[in-house]
């Protein structure tokens, strides 16, 4: 009798401690979601108008502006032909009337061959400057990219959007343009050079 008397008081007891532990759980629970939040760090985070980039960027006009003398330097040439067959095409007529229907088909295959030619020379000189200036772009944005990619690592930005023809981001606020910064940089840091190049002129 008394053995169960005692199993029963020891059953009592572990129930009792199993309550206990539920309610202390559920104590720390209630606490915890009371504890104020810590404080979330803020993301520092900016973006970029790449379109308006390209065009401020010193080094990308001037890059524009030497292809655009390129193409006209090497285009003078052609451009002299295209006249003198232009010329020669407006004779023809008046001279095949004068010359009969043998010499009009004979010119006329080599007028039409001359154009051809020409066309493709205009071709081929258009795929040559494209080749060129696109070699060089690319390696202009692709120092672009470097340089913001460091520019953001010094200033601690988490993050460096880019906008404008592609992008992704349909609205930021104004605040968070960095596009002038960006700007400004890149051209000091391509204007650095001449600066040095200047001064050691100047001690010689």
């Amino acid at each position: 009798m008394k053995s169960k008397i005692h199993e029963y008081q020891k059953r009592n007891i572990k129930d009792m401690s199993k309550k206990a532990l539920v309610i202390i759980a559920l104590s720390i629970s209630i606490v915890a979601c009371n504890k104020p939040a810590e404080a979330v760090k803020e993301v520092k985070t900016a973006y970029v108008d790449t379109s308006e980039l390209m065009k401020e960027y010193t080094e990308a006009k001037d890059l524009e502006a030497k292809y655009k003398t390129k193409a006209e330097e090497k285009g003078r040439q052609l451009d002299a032909e295209i006249a003198r067959f232009k010329q020669e095409a407006a004779g023809f007529q008046a001279q095949a009337q004068a010359n009969g229907q043998a010499w009009a088909q004979q010119k006329g295959a080599e007028l039409q061959k001359k154009e051809q030619q020409l066309s493709y020379s205009q071709q081929a000189l258009s795929q040559e400057l494209q080749q060129e200036s696109g070699k060089e772009m690319d390696s202009l944005v692709s120092g672009v990219k470097k340089f913001i990619k460091t520019y953001g690592k010094e200033k601690g930005y988490a993050y460096i959007y880019g906008t404008g023809d592609a992008a992704s981001i349909l609205y930021a606020e104004d605040k968070f343009d960095i596009t002038k910064e960006i700007i400004k940089a890149l051209n000091d840091k391509y204007k650095a050079p001449a600066k040095t190049e200047e001064k050691a002129a100047a001690k010689k």
